[in-house]
């Protein structure tokens, strides 16, 4: 390499007209100043995700931000984040909310959790009116209807888990906190 320019053989399908060298060069200044997407050694310990983003000085999870290694405070209580849920039982579907799920869950009997939709009460009410013509009288339970599953499919739409899409939540709440 010298200071004049790049005068090695280019190859034909190089991205910018860089000998080897440069290119390499040019590679390692970007994986530097950017990171690479890669997956983490271990879960992050704040969202559970795998995916992470490798700095020469260190690793970020690549959904929430955490620090790889970084410990989270156990003296600060978890942000809440209220959810409404999608839950299936047979052939039906509970559409409830709750700030803390995985314990609400345990009350519930169910078969599966189809999805998760951000917001309290309000939201939880208003599902209800809209899909009022399937309503079980009395309860929160729902026949699944044409409507009732469409909706569910634009929510559940790119999700693999919806516990991962709340961790996520969880974890803007706590990044949000400062």
């Amino acid at each position: 390499m010298d200071d004049d320019g790049c005068r090695g053989p280019v190859a034909a399908d190089a991205p910018v007209a860089l000998c080897e060298a440069h290119l390499a060069a040019a590679g390692e200044w970007a994986d530097a100043q950017y990171g690479v997407t890669d997956a983490l050694p271990s879960p992050c310990r704040l969202c559970g995700s795998r995916l992470g983003v490798r700095y020469p000085s260190g690793w970020l999870c690549a959904v929430c931000e955490w620090r790889y290694g970084d410990l989270p405070d156990d003296d600060i209580a978890p942000p809440r984040v209220d959810v409404v849920y999608y839950l299936r039982y047979d052939d039906r579907v509970k559409i409830g909310t709750s700030g803390n799920p995985r314990q609400r869950f345990g009350a519930i009997w169910h078969d599966e959790l189809l999805a998760f939709e951000r917001g309290g009460r309000a939201l939880e009410q208003r599902r209800h009116v809209q899909f009022a013509a399937d309503r079980f009288p009395g309860t929160e339970w729902f026949r699944r209807s044409d409507a009732l599953t469409a909706h569910i499919a634009v929510l559940a739409a790119g999700v693999d888990d919806p516990w991962q899409l709340h961790a996520r939540w969880l974890s803007e709440a706590l990044a949000a906190r400062g």
